[in-house]
């Protein structure tokens, strides 16, 4: 049987395709898709361990959409197709930018790891504010020292390697956040001029700006400083 989701209004879905697009520049695997209350969690896995001994946080994008007339679903898609679809919905539906988009699911998978980790709805609890700049910073930091650390041709697992011991630093003035999750914000576009609010549930910790959210699932005495 074919699933749909509506969303309200044909702006939305531009923001939806602009938010997977970045995505899908880091990790094009799979998004998670979880409807409840009028409300599409859309999830995007930027970081995530890929073995027992790989010390990657976990770090995940989240993008928010109001929904019209669509019944409750957690489901695992393939990016791409995810894509496609939103690209066919845009033609489609042209100039009219209030009119509610109806659009089909693609087929679930079911071998992502990591959206077996389901972040908290609620339960958050403010812990502080950064600015956009000090996340930036870290992000474009970490971006160089990854170029400069993998010469070219250098094997899948020495690169996982690097990328794990830069991405899992923690960032100055910022408890429990590590480099990885400053180039979450940065590559997903959720850095403007307003500041970043800081919360955490158990041992989670969320980025929060205008623009969207950054979880973060990581041991604290993992941190690297």
């Amino acid at each position: 049987m074919v699933q749909h989701f509506t969303l309200a209004d044909s702006l939305a879905l531009g923001d939806l395709h602009t938010y997977l697009q970045r995505a899908g520049r880091v990790e094009d695997g799979s998004v998670r898709l979880i409807a409840g209350s009028g409300i599409l969690a859309v999830y995007s896995a930027i970081l995530y361990p890929r073995g027992i001994l790989d010390e990657t946080p976990t770090v995940l994008g989240l993008r928010t959409f109001a929904l019209v007339d669509t019944e409750d679903f957690d489901s695992v898609v393939p990016m791409r197709s995810l894509v496609d679809r939103i690209a066919r919905a845009r033609t489609e539906v042209g100039d009219d930018e209030s009119r509610p988009v109806t659009m089909s699911r693609p087929h679930e998978v079911s071998t992502v790891t990591w959206a077996g980790i389901s972040p908290p709805r609620g339960g958050w609890r403010a812990l502080s504010q950064t600015e956009a700049s000090v996340l930036e910073t870290a992000a474009r930091t970490g971006i160089e020292e990854i170029a400069q650390a993998i010469p070219t041709g250098t094997g899948e697992q020495l690169v996982q390697r690097v990328r794990s011991e830069i991405w899992g630093r923690g960032i100055e003035g910022l408890e429990y956040v590590p480099a990885g999750a400053a180039f979450a914000a940065y590559s997903l576009g959720f850095l403007g001029e307003d500041p970043i609010s800081v919360f955490e549930t158990g041992p989670w910790t969320r980025l929060s700006s205008r623009r969207g959210h950054v979880l973060i699932r990581q041991k604290p005495w993992s941190l690297k400083s």
